[in-house]
């Protein structure tokens, strides 16, 4: 009988695909790159999902990451309880999606973005939101 612990335990992932985390999104947590905008998206909700500020800002784009303080993304991503993703529709670098949270006040809120990626040396990092 095995331990029931957090390393043991196999849960779905938090992105809605209805994979393990180990086997989706964990997989580009510990050191596989996302083959896809898409994928990295997914990722990304996962690891606000999972307080991963660290990933969060290794995957938003060099450029980009002076606008961002993995403070204020684990203080946010640690305020909220992540519900769910729908993904409304997506291009080759562009990935329109719908999180679904409950707020510190436990008020239900949906974030509606449109997202923006780039690939720089074989690897897909977030660019931009609207």
């Amino acid at each position: 009988m095995q331990p029931n612990n957090l390393f043991t335990r196999q849960k779905t992932c938090y992105c809605d695909t209805g994979l393990l985390y180990e086997q989706c999104c964990g997989l580009y947590h510990t050191n596989k790159k996302a083959p896809t905008a898409l994928a990295l998206m997914r990722s990304r909700y996962s690891a606000f999902a999972s307080h991963n500020a660290d990933y969060l800002m290794k995957t938003t784009y060099g450029s980009e990451r002076k606008n961002y303080s993995k403070e204020a993304i684990l203080e946010w991503s640690t305020a909220n309880e992540w519900i769910s993703l729908e993904i409304i529709k997506f291009t080759e670098n562009t990935v329109e999606f719908k999180a679904f949270y409950t707020d510190e006040n436990q008020v239900k809120q949906i974030h509606h973005e449109f997202s923006t990626f780039i690939m720089e040396n074989a690897q897909w990092y977030f660019l931009k939101g609207e």
